[in-house]
């Protein structure tokens, strides 16, 4: 949550800032949505109010939010009210907008967006502007309230689903830059929060009770969702945004990123040298820069998971990628899963610090606790398949006796929820079958060069021309002096 700009006012460091928040989700291991899973997660939400920060008055928050799967029967309904027509579900995008609260500048913003999505031949088929009660609201938060909007894209015919989640996270991060660059006046006022066909977000600078109050339609029966993920924040000595809400696009984040700094500066160093068939040179110039120094370390850390998921890997491997468990002096460790840690150590550094982890694809969702293990996590299922995951215990009530498994994230293990496979998958089981699926200790036999084991080399003997001409010079100028030949090599 560590705001890492390098802003400074008064006293004020950024990197000072630390946090403890509250996360978790609802799932239904059936895959089965219902309105009940976004409510039993805005109810957990609530009751981590004690996790959430305010400001000088109790009814501006730091931030908190709710993610969930597109509820495509609700925004079907909605379109049609509006005069355009959604496709099949899986075949369009929604993008969750923060426009700009004046309508000159609002507008500018769109225009781009409009533009920016021709070029990358997606169609948009319209706006909704997103019904809201802002009565609950503080006064810091409705200072800085934006124009909230929802835009909906439709899939070209020669894209997949998964070609258009790339074409969208190309145009929400070209156009989020471009419209900083060219809209004089805009700042931070214009933000795309997520974009995505599988996943919506809704939140802002709100506390935990006003996230239900705020958005109307979560409190609609026909929005459903077989999966709610949730954040609650709290940042001591920080300046709260709208933009800052959790959960991000694939994850929310209790803890601190220690090395976020390092972390940016070698995602900056890598952007050149990136390459993937799943996006063509012309999109990565677009994306670039990667990682945003005036973002969170959360949100920067989600912004690196995005972009590895969507050039190829599963979530749940770039989950040990860039959070690894603690495998330097595990000797006892499984050498397949040992091998996948160092060839990767070699190609990411790891995002360390206190951390837990939800995170979640739309399709899979789960929870990682750092090596350190400092950050609570537990978790529930039920018989009837339901599974609650958070930083508190009892923060829904669920009758014990419908209870078939409990459990506690342990220090760098992870859980994956399958919502096709309806199962969770353990954290033996996912690291074997990834750390099995790739030749890792082959490549690093094969590549790895350790510098201790390089041959030594000998001081070189050679004088290089431009020194004899000088020695020459100043043995002519001196008349071969020895003391004064010293001192004329001092004086150069």
């Amino acid at each position: 949550m560590t705001n890492s700009s390098n802003r400074s006012q008064g006293l004020y460091r950024s990197e000072f800032e630390h946090d403890a928040c509250g996360i978790g989700f609802v799932a239904s291991l059936k895959g089965e949505k219902s309105h009940d899973i976004i409510e039993n997660a805005l109810t957990m939400l609530t009751c981590m109010e004690h996790r959430g920060g305010t400001g000088f008055d109790v009814r501006s928050g730091d931030g908190a939010g709710v993610l969930i799967q597109i509820p495509h029967s609700f925004f079907a309904e909605e379109a049609k009210d509006l005069g355009f027509t959604l496709p099949e579900a899986g075949d369009y995008g929604v993008g969750m907008v923060f426009f700009p609260a004046e309508e000159s500048l609002r507008e500018q913003s769109r225009a781009i967006f409009n533009e920016n999505a021709a070029k990358l031949g997606l169609s948009v088929l319209g706006y909704r502007v997103v019904p809201k009660d802002n009565s609950p609201l503080g006064e810091a938060s409705l200072n800085s309230e934006p124009q909230i909007e929802q835009v909906f894209i439709q899939r070209p015919d020669d894209l997949t689903q998964q070609e258009l989640e790339r074409k969208l996270y190309v145009l929400r991060n070209y156009t989020i830059h471009k419209v900083a660059e060219e809209v004089e006046g805009v700042g931070k006022q214009f933000y795309i929060i997520s974009m995505s066909t599988r996943t919506i977000a809704y939140k802002g600078q709100l506390t935990t009770a006003q996230v239900r109050e705020y958005y109307l339609d979560l409190q609609n029966e026909k929005v459903v969702s077989g999966l709610a993920m949730f954040h609650s924040r709290f940042s001591t000595n920080t300046f709260p945004e709208w933009r800052l809400a959790q959960p991000f696009r694939y994850l929310s984040h209790n803890g601190e990123i220690n090395t976020v700094k390092g972390n940016i500066n070698w995602m900056r160093a890598r952007e050149e040298l990136l390459e993937t068939a799943n996006f063509t040179i012309e999109e990565l110039e677009m994306i670039h820069p990667v990682c945003d120094r005036s973002m969170s370390d959360s949100s920067n850390l989600d912004m690196v998971i995005e972009l590895l998921v969507l050039s190829g890997r599963p979530l749940a491997q770039v989950m040990m990628m860039v959070v690894p468990e603690a495998w330097q002096t595990q000797d006892d460790m499984d050498p397949d899963k040992r091998a996948f840690y160092e060839y990767y150590s070699c190609i990411m550094e790891p995002w360390d610090g206190p951390a837990s982890i939800s995170f979640t694809d739309g399709n899979v969702i789960g929870a990682t606790l750092d090596r350190n293990g400092l950050r609570p996590s537990r978790y529930l299922v039920t018989k009837d398949g339901m599974l609650v995951m958070g930083s508190e215990t009892g923060a829904l009530c669920v009758d014990q006796s419908s209870v078939v498994e409990k459990g506690r994230l342990q220090p760098g293990k992870i859980f994956i929820a399958d919502l096709e496979q309806g199962r969770i998958i353990s954290d033996d089981e996912v690291k074997s079958n990834i750390a099995k699926s790739q030749p890792y200790a082959q490549w690093i036999a094969e590549n790895k060069i350790v510098l201790e084991d390089l041959p030594a080399v000998e001081k070189p003997q050679v004088q290089f021309g431009c020194l004899k001409t000088f020695q020459k010079q100043l043995q002519t100028e001196t008349g071969g002096n020895e003391k004064e030949e010293a001192e004329g090599r001092k004086r150069y």
